[in-house]
C-alpha cells in the first residue's frame, strides 16, 4: 500500500469516528420550543432557544400559534416545551374558576402542575411576573370620566350606553376568562358596534390613535406606560393570576432532566418592570425577539 494510501484511508476512518461520535450526540439533543402570537411569547421562547443552545442544544422553533394550538401540540410531543401561563392553564385548559385559587400566584401554579401531571406534562418554577389582562384607557380620559376601577367604567357604561368604544382581540373576546363573562360579572353590556375586534398588536395603537377608548391589554406591556395608559383596577379580582412558567412534555424532561437548571435563572431574574422594557424594545424600538432575549441573558451573566 501505498503512503498516500495509506494516509487517505487513516484520514477516512478517523472521520468515520467523529461522526459517528457526534451524529447521535447532537440527534440525542435536539428539541423543538413552541410559543404563542404575541410578543412576550416569542421574545420567552428565544429565551429558551438561546440558554437551551449555549447548553449544547440543537433548537427547532415552532411559534406563533394560539393558546389552543400550542397546548395540543405540547400534548402530542410535537413540540417538548412553551411558556403557559398559570391563570390560562386554570381556567381555558382546565374550565375552573375558584376565584380564590385563581388569584392567588401560589395556590394556581400548584392546582395546575398537579393537574397536569396526570396529562404527562410539567410545570417548571414559575417567573416571578404576572402578565395578567388588564382594561386600559388614556390617562387623561379615565382622570376627566372618573373612572379608576372596572366598576366605575361597569357604571358609567350603564349610564352612558354607546358613548365609549371597546377594542379587544379575538382571544379575549372568545375565552372563558375574557370580556364576555367579565361584562357579566361587572354587570354592563357594550352596545352593538361599539366592540372592535382586531390583532393584539393593534389594540394599543387604536387606543392611542383614539380609535378606541377602552382596550385590554396585558400588563407586562411596555407601550402602558410608553403611550400614557393607565391599568383600570380589577376591583372584583375577576383576572386569574398569569404566572408564566416552562411546560415540558414529560419524556423530554425524562431524556434531558438538565432543562430543569437550564431555565431557573429566568425565574430568579426576570420582573415584571424586566419584561415590561423587553417587550417595549420590540414593539416600540422594533428589535428582533432573539437579539432582545441575547442581549438581556448577556447583561444579567447567564450566556
Amino acid at each position: 500500500m501505498s503512503f498516500k494510501r495509506f494516509i487517505t484511508n487513516v484520514f477516512v476512518i478517523v472521520l468515520g469516528l467523529m461522526l459517528f461520535a457526534a451524529g447521535p450526540a447532537e440527534a440525542e439533543k435536539r428539541i423543538t420550543v413552541g410559543g404563542k402570537n404575541f410578543t412576550e411569547q416569542y421574545i420567552l421562547a428565544n429565551f429558551a432557544k438561546v440558554l437551551l443552545e449555549e447548553n449544547g442544544f440543537n433548537v427547532d422553533m415552532q411559534t406563533g400559534v394560539g393558546s389552543s394550538v400550542a397546548r395540543q401540540a405540547l400534548e402530542h410531543g410535537q413540540i417538548d416545551l412553551y411558556f403557559e401561563y398559570t391563570g390560562t392553564g386554570y381556567t381555558v385548559f382546565h374550565k375552573q374558576s375558584d376565584s380564590e385559587i385563581m388569584s392567588n400566584p401560589e395556590k394556581v401554579y400548584k392546582w395546575v402542575k398537579k393537574a397536569d401531571k396526570e396529562a404527562g406534562l410539567v410545570w417548571l418554577e414559575p417567573l416571578q411576573f404576572n402578565n395578567t389582562y388588564t382594561l386600559l384607557m388614556r390617562k387623561d380620559d379615565a382622570k376627566d370620566l372618573g373612572i379608576s376601577t372596572i366598576s366605575d367604567l361597569a357604571q358609567y357604561m350603564n349610564e352612558n350606553p354607546g358613548k365609549l368604544t371597546i377594542g379587544v382581540n379575538a382571544e379575549f373576546w372568545e375565552r372563558p376568562d375574557g370580556f364576555k363573562p367579565l361584562m357579566k360579572l361587572y354587570d354592563f353590556q357594550v352596545p352593538y358596534g361599539k366592540i372592535r375586534r382586531m390583532d393584539s398588536g393593534l389594540v394599543y395603537q387604536a387606543l392611542r390613535d383614539e380609535n378606541v377608548d377602552v382596550s385590554m391589554g396585558f400588563a407586562t406591556d411596555g407601550r402602558i406606560p410608553a403611550f400614557g395608559f393607565v391599568i383600570l383596577e380589577d376591583d372584583k379580582n375577576y383576572f386569574p393570576s398569569y404566572n408564566p412558567a416552562p411546560v415540558v412534555y414529560e419524556e423530554t424532561l425524562d431524556k434531558y432532566p438538565e432543562i430543569r437548571d437550564i431555565f431557573k435563572p429566568l425565574a430568579e431574574k426576570l420582573t415584571t418592570e424586566e419584561m415590561q422594557k423587553l417587550n417595549a424594545e420590540v414593539d416600540l424600538e422594533h428589535k428582533n425577539e432573539e437579539k432582545v432575549a441575547r442581549q438581556w441573558l448577556k447583561k444579567k451573566g447567564l450566556i
